[in-house]
């Protein structure tokens, strides 16, 4: 049973439909030209990058989406946060001690720190990110930059105390919530499918990073495999079936398209509730 939360009255009571809330922690300076694009877009200019966990609850239960990272990665990488995600969760009323479920979409810096912060949760990961966290491409200094061994040494001693629970593509893993494999930034990232009172929600997490990725088919400057990034794009809209119901992992202008409020001084998104009309020319379009 999920904590008693500020939330509580907005989660639904059925079992299988959820409420979504996005919680920005940070967010980086970055522009279109030189940090963004494996293709240079002649038309430089501001693109930021927001990093964000997801809560996803109803009357029966809470499941994290991805952990965030801590004070020590943030300055060991000049990047600085706002707040650790995971610290300021009993502000909203969710013990992390009470969570049972927590999905790593894929073990790159920003979603998989604190993992040492929960003291029961089982968490949720690709066969296939696992091992390629672990094996041969870490030897090379180029691919492991986004890994941070910290946090892969603490969810191989998580699988030791028999709390990681491994996929191997798309499952069922609760009622109304599905995991997708969706390689090509990482090894495998994976997203998440939500059943919200909307309809489907696709948290897409680095599958794709801007709604500009999928939409121009243009992949994010950090891709270890340019053809299944492509192919992820394609599964993207299948599963999310409009783009009104896909979620990338960083874009802000998540921000600007969904309903914000404040609990004790944090900043949430109501990503379950249909969000501001924009055409897909608008989200491409549209500054910063």
């Amino acid at each position: 049973m999920p904590d008693s939360s500020p939330l509580s009255q907005m989660d639904p009571s059925e079992d299988g439909v959820y409420a979504i809330y996005s919680l920005c922690y940070g967010r980086v300076e970055t522009r279109r030209v030189h940090d963004n694009f494996m293709i240079r877009d002649m038309h430089d200019g501001p693109m930021p990058l927001d990093y964000n966990v997801w809560i996803v609850r109803n009357a029966h239960r809470t499941v994290l989406v991805d952990t965030g990272f801590s004070q020590r990665a943030a300055a060991e990488r000049s990047r600085p946060i706002d707040f650790n995600p995971i610290e300021v969760l009993p502000r909203l009323g969710i013990k992390p001690d009470a969570i049972d479920d927590v999905i790593i979409t894929h073990l790159h810096y920003d979603h998989a720190g604190n993992m040492d912060k929960f003291a029961k949760a089982r968490f949720h990961i690709q066969d296939a990110e696992m091992a390629f966290a672990t094996g041969r491409c870490m030897c090379e200094a180029h691919i492991r930059v986004p890994f941070d061994v910290e946090d892969v040494v603490t969810l191989v001693r998580h699988t030791y105390a028999g709390r990681v629970c491994f996929h191997d593509g798309d499952e069922d893993l609760l009622p109304g919530i599905s995991l997708h494999a969706l390689p090509g930034h990482s090894g495998a990232v994976q997203a998440a499918r939500v059943m919200t009172p909307r309809g489907p929600v696709l948290l897409a997490s680095d599958s794709t990073h801007y709604y500009s990725n999928f939409l121009r088919r243009a992949p994010f400057v950090l891709t270890v495999d340019a053809p299944a990034t492509m192919r992820s794009y394609s599964r993207i809209m299948k599963l999310g079936g409009s783009t009104d119901r896909i979620i990338p992992g960083h874009d802000p202008k998540v921000r600007r398209l969904y309903r914000s409020f404040s609990v004790d001084g944090l900043e949430l998104l109501a990503l379950h509730e249909v969000p501001k009309p924009h055409s897909v020319e608008d989200l491409i379009r549209f500054d910063y």
